[in-house]
Parts: structure tokens; C-alpha cells; sequence
């Protein structure tokens, strides 16, 4: 079987991704235009498939962006059935801003005293890991994490102190561009992921892998 450049999975499995809501490919075009890193269609898709598989209703998300995941989840809770909620954490308020008004368009939630049976989006600006820490409002069926590098480790325990038996952890840029591969690359955020990759795969409280979409999505079902 012939090699094949890595870069040429990419287009490919985006190109797999069934036709999706206009205001997602506005918020991919403004990536692309403003180089904004983003999970993009194929990691978004395998992000909505796991919280459908998984009958999802609590997500938590730790480094949410202008809202680009935060869409895929909240579709996937959305969809599967009524209620529900997705917290969108984010260190900066014009960030978290512009997620409102882009997923305010695609027809979400974000009430936090009403009776409605929608699918809500709980934003919250501030460091994630803390955020979560502080969280007391039960386990959630997915974390999702993509924040500093060297934060992942120290976010582990936090993260499984807000997760029941059967709860999903899925972490962002596992590969690293290769990096994690390189006995070479020693810096801060490399060892971090190597490091985080480890603990988790190397555990018996976990079911873990990464796939190689994009950067790499660590996905881990909790035993508990």
C-alpha cells in the first residue's frame, strides 16, 4: 500500500461531512480568514456522533472558542430530544460574545430561568479548569478540553471529579503536528500532552485512544 501525506486526510474526511447548518461554515470561513484554530467539519462531526451515540443531555466544554464546537455538541444534545444543556467556557468576553450570536442563529437557548424544554448554552468567561472545579451542578456526560497544553495534566482530576461510569473525555491536538512522536521536542506544552496521554491511556480507569483527525482527539470512556 503506497505512503500518503498526512495533509491529504484532512480535505478528505471533511469532505465526508454531511451538508451542514450555514452558520457553521461561516464560523469555519471566519477561521480560515482570521487563522483561528478550530476542531473543522470531520473532528465536529465525530464530536456530534459521540454525544448522539452516547445519548448526551450535560456537556462541558473547556476552551470553547467563538462557539465552533460548542455547535456540534449543542446539535447533538438538541437532537437528542428535549432539554439539555452545553456549558461554553472561554477566557475572553469577546469570545464568548460572538459564540452567542452565532449560536443564537442556529436557534439556541441561552435562558437560564425559564421552563422551556430547549437545549441551553450556559456561557461562562473565565479560566476553564477553574470554572469546572467550581462547578457544582453534577457530572456531565462529555467534557470536552482544548485549552493551554500545559494545563491537560493538571486537568485530569478535575475532569474526573465531574464525570460518572460511562462519561466520554475528549481532548483537542493529541498529535501536536507530530511533535508528541519526536523524542526531540522537549518544550512545556509537548511533555504536557505526552504527559496527558499517559495518565490516561496507561490507566485502568479508562477506555481510551486517539484518533488521528485533524491534530488528534483523545476520546476515553470513564469507568469510574
Amino acid at each position: 500500500m503506497p505512503d500518503f501525506a498526512y495533509s491529504d486526510l484532512k480535505p478528505y474526511l471533511d469532505s465526508l461531512v454531511p451538508e451542514r447548518h450555514a452558520e457553521l461554515q461561516t464560523m469555519e470561513e471566519y477561521a480560515a480568514e482570521n487563522s483561528f484554530p478550530i476542531v473543522g467539519p470531520a473532528s465536529g462531526q465525530l464530536c456530534y456522533l459521540l454525544a448522539r451515540m452516547s445519548g448526551a443531555k450535560r456537556i462541558c466544554e473547556l476552551g470553547s472558542g467563538y462557539g465552533y464546537s460548542t455547535a456540534w455538541f449543542a446539535s447533538a444534545v438538541r437532537d437528542n430530544g428535549s432539554g439539555g444543556v452545553v456549558k461554553h467556557i472561554v477566557w475572553d468576553q469577546e469570545l464568548s460574545d460572538m459564540a452567542r450570536v452565532h449560536l443564537k442563529a442556529m436557534g439556541f437557548c441561552d435562558c437560564t430561568d425559564c421552563n422551556c424544554s430547549c437545549t441551553r448554552i450556559d456561557y461562562h468567561v473565565g479560566e476553564a479548569v477553574e470554572a469546572l472545579k467550581n462547578d457544582d451542578s453534577g457530572p456531565y456526560d462529555i467534557i470536552f478540553c482544548d485549552i493551554d497544553k500545559q494545563g491537560y495534566p493538571d486537568m485530569l482530576p478535575i475532569a474526573m471529579d465531574h464525570m460518572k461510569p460511562g462519561s466520554i473525555l475528549i481532548v483537542d491536538n493529541m498529535i501536536w503536528s507530530g511533535r508528541v512522536m519526536d523524542d526531540s521536542e522537549q518544550d512545556d506544552d509537548t511533555l504536557a500532552i505526552r504527559k496527558l496521554t499517559a495518565l490516561v491511556c496507561e490507566s485502568d480507569r479508562w477506555d481510551a485512544m486517539i484518533a488521528p483527525i485533524r491534530d488528534g482527539l483523545l476520546i476515553a470512556r470513564f469507568r469510574g
